[in-house]
């Protein structure tokens, strides 16, 4: 850890505030039982500091709420989708783009096009939306992430790298044909919001360009991947993150990007594409599931928030203090020997439930039994990232047992100061010294698809 991973003061001052709803434990108490012991099914008004996700949840700036003003609401043609797309191929250097509602939006057009029945769909480790994209247009996600992701305790600086070994390994197994595209994720959100290198994506752009076979790219957190390997990779530290994002875009065919995270926009996202005959086929099909591929199920302010939101997302003061933010709270919780993913990654803290609760089985899901403790002890608002997540096997609908049990503490940007910060580590802590009071759950609802969203639990 150095002190430039250290954000000390934000970049920023604050104009306008929104008071947060204080509560006791028997009020928490309550809220959790009819939740089902599932943080995404209570109410924000029942929560302090809402760490559930960075996903529409950051605060705008005073120019893009300017922008707001500046919306132009025709049906085709927006103004504010040109300034969109001039924003995106400066920033990002893709040719094509077509808005969508947000990330999954893009996800569910790029799989339906590109994935055939029986394709095999190599990445550096899934994602819930990504993957049930895929498996919905018939085909199987295969993890080709290097070892040390799957690993909390490693201090492998880029674990979202693709281990290039096994990636070979699939192309020959399956051959190049059945390979539509290799899906690379910057950052890594499932290992802990750990980044790949660029020697990296450049190795697996040479693998894949010699069997001729697509990148495509979850680009929701460039900015954060390039801040690092700006921090941390031989070689960068003298570029600036809009270089460095810029060059990761270079090395992939198309992306699909969630703006609600980088960009910093409540809603809103974006396929892009190199390949005219794909964007073609996307742009036909945006109309049957988003909207006209001149909005794609965005108002105009949205989209003219969003060209705003890039521009200040690659800002050096900001990108520092984003990341910075997360490592003070890493850092306090790694200090208080808290069992977490080491190294700490970008958008958000990852505590290892498996190590925090090593007498809970994965059978009683620990990393959702933690996040409702936390929530209990201090009205936090975390998320599990284990075996709920991760789902069932569509094969023989056993549980998928993922080797990380993880409960994500992620921190939306340019909300909470850093004194919220240490009011959620306090929390942690508490917890933490009595931990082995604390018992699991089971389920007693789960819905068919991406159950972590609604399911319901209750103690044992």
């Amino acid at each position: 850890m150095t002190e430039q991973h250290i954000s000390w003061a934000e970049p920023y001052k604050i104009k306008m505030v929104e008071p947060l709803f204080m509560t006791t434990r028997e009020q928490r108490v309550k809220a959790m039982e009819e939740a089902g012991y599932n943080t995404f099914l209570l109410k924000s008004e029942e929560v302090y500091i809402d760490l559930l996700t960075d996903s529409g949840t950051s605060a705008m700036s005073d120019r893009q709420w300017a922008g707001m003003m500046l919306g132009d609401e025709a049906y085709a043609g927006s103004r504010n989708f040109y300034n969109l797309e001039a924003a995106i191929q400066k920033y990002y250097g893709y040719k094509h783009v077509i808005p969508t509602h947000q990330g999954r939006g893009a996800e569910n057009l790029i799989s339906r096009i590109l994935i055939k029945p029986g394709d095999i769909v190599p990445g550096n480790m899934y994602f819930t939306t990504t993957k049930l994209h895929q498996e919905m247009a018939g085909g199987t996600f295969v993890d080709i992430i290097v070892d040390e992701a799957h690993d909390a305790n490693s201090m492998f600086p880029f674990k979202g790298n693709v281990d290039l070994k096994k990636l070979e390994a699939v192309i020959k197994e399956h051959g190049a044909k059945k390979i539509p595209y290799v899906s690379i994720a910057t950052t890594v959100n499932m290992a802990g919001g750990q980044p790949m290198s660029l020697a990296n994506l450049k190795a697996v752009r040479e693998l894949t360009a010699k069997y001729g076979i697509r990148i495509i790219h979850d680009m929701t957190r460039v900015a954060e991947n390039a801040y690092m390997i700006k921090l941390l990779e031989e070689g960068q530290s003298e570029r600036s993150t809009a270089d460095i994002v810029k060059e990761l875009c270079s090395l992939t065919d198309g992306a699909t990007m969630s703006a609600k995270k980088d960009a910093l926009v409540n809603i809103g996202g974006f396929l892009a594409l190199n390949e005219w005959d794909v964007f073609e086929e996307a742009r036909n099909q945006v109309v049957i599931f988003e909207g006209l591929h001149t909005y794609g199920g965005l108002a105009g302010r949205d989209m003219e928030a969003m060209a705003i939101g890039i521009s200040e997302s690659v800002d050096e003061d900001h990108i520092r203090a984003r990341v910075g933010q997360v490592f003070y709270l890493g850092k306090k919780l790694m200090d208080a020997g808290i069992p977490m993913v080491k190294p700490i990654g970008t958008h958000g803290v990852f505590l290892d439930a498996k190590a925090f609760l090593p007498h809970v089985p994965q059978l009683a899901f620990p990393a959702q039994t933690l996040a409702a403790e936390l929530y209990l002890d201090a009205g936090v608002r975390t998320m599990e990232r284990g075996i709920v997540s991760a789902g069932r096997d569509k094969e023989t609908g056993d549980h998928c047992y993922p080797d990380l049990e993880l409960v994500r503490l992620t921190v939306p940007r340019r909300v909470y100061t850093q004194a919220h910060m240490d009011v959620i580590a306090e929390s942690v802590e508490r917890v933490y010294k009595r931990r082995n009071e604390i018992k699991g759950l089971r389920m007693t609802y789960e819905p068919k698809y991406l159950r972590f969203f609604q399911a319901k639990f209750e103690k044992l």
